[in-house]
């Protein structure tokens, strides 16, 4: 999707995050844990870590081809179309081709800083953490089954939905 796109590196991969940004998951756990219904960046491999594909590829959580809710980790629907990113106004100009937040984390991990973007992202990320809240109030500890959307969409935000 992007071409001649290029960041800079500022900091070690997975170093030195902000101090109200701490993530439970790693992009690699995310995908071997299955996320986006194995659809997400599939096409940008290259500019990630081999590594962070390979156990998501051992156990069939990616399918190049189109969405298949059946590899996400809680097996539903979790995701929204890039047409409707674009429609909400979600994409911003400071990034025009960024597809959400979990490919903004993954640069994040990588050791990208923008403070305007970072910034952004970081109080969205938070913002998300009511779903924890709600799954915690509704849901007795450990029952999987109750909210398996709230749960699927925290894992893609890198909270823990094990709850």
């Amino acid at each position: 999707m992007q071409s001649g796109y290029t960041y800079q590196l500022s900091e070690p991969i997975g170093k030195n995050f902000h101090p109200d940004f701490t993530p439970q998951f790693s992009p690699k756990e995310m995908l071997s844990l299955g996320v986006f219904e194995g659809k997400y960046l599939n096409d940008c491999t290259s500019e990630f870590p081999r590594e962070w594909y390979e156990e998501a590829l051992k156990k069939n959580k990616l399918s190049p081809e189109k969405a298949d809710p059946s590899l996400n980790y809680f097996g539903i629907k979790s995701r929204q179309s890039l047409s409707v990113w674009r429609e909400k106004g979600w994409i911003t100009p400071d990034d025009p081709d960024i597809r959400g937040w979990f490919q903004w984390y993954c640069r994040y991990y990588l050791g990208r800083r923008d403070p305007v973007l970072d910034e952004r992202q970081i109080k969205r990320w938070r913002a998300f953490r009511r779903h924890l809240g709600q799954i915690k109030k509704n849901c007795s500890p450990g029952d999987l089954f109750c909210r398996p959307k709230q749960r699927q969409a925290l894992l893609q935000w890198a909270y823990d939905p094990f709850v």
